[in-house]
């Protein structure tokens, strides 16, 4: 039995060129659906905009438990060891903090050894830290390496936290 020439046992697939492919359509930004047609949140205040404008504290401006004082010191228990899960303060690294009349802060602090890693840096971290609380002019830091530093300056919380109690 022959099969005329017209019929075929197989279907050939089109050539590439043959096929005419529609690119689908692009997204847009107007076709997005928003879910709640609510509009958008008005924006509140910098958080920075109050800091920057607070004023100083009234009464004393500085000495020995004077509020500009603590201030200095709640800054610096912000501070990190970066090996030491620890802030700096209750590490026992720094040795004291005074505020003079002139609102002027000055630190005197320790490592806890003179190769530690962070020898170049932390001073002025601190420095900066200080200087940055609302009312103190200027701060200065004395690092000093005599007492030297040892766990027993830790405060208590430190040793808690560091599992040595």
């Amino acid at each position: 039995m022959d099969k005329p020439q017209d019929e075929k046992d197989y279907v050939a697939a089109p050539a590439p060129n043959d096929v005419v492919v529609e690119k689908p359509p692009r997204a847009r930004v107007e076709d997005a659906i928003d879910e709640d047609d609510a509009p958008a949140p008005k924006r509140e205040r910098d958080y920075l905009e109050g800091f920057l404008h607070q004023k100083p504290a009234e009464g004393p401006v500085g000495g020995a438990g004077s509020d500009l004082q603590q201030a200095v010191i709640d800054a610096l228990k912000e501070i990190y060891d970066p090996e030491i899960p620890v802030n700096i303060y209750d590490l026992g690294l720094i040795y004291g903090v005074e505020v003079d009349d002139e609102a002027d802060a000055t630190i005197t602090m320790t490592l806890t050894t003179p190769h530690c890693p962070v020898a170049e840096t932390m001073p002025g971290e601190v420095e900066l830290r200080a200087a940055s609380v609302p009312g103190i002019r200027d701060a200065e830091v004395e690092l000093v390496w005599d007492p030297p530093w040892s766990p027993e300056k830790m405060s208590d919380e430190a040793r808690l936290e560091l599992g040595m109690l």
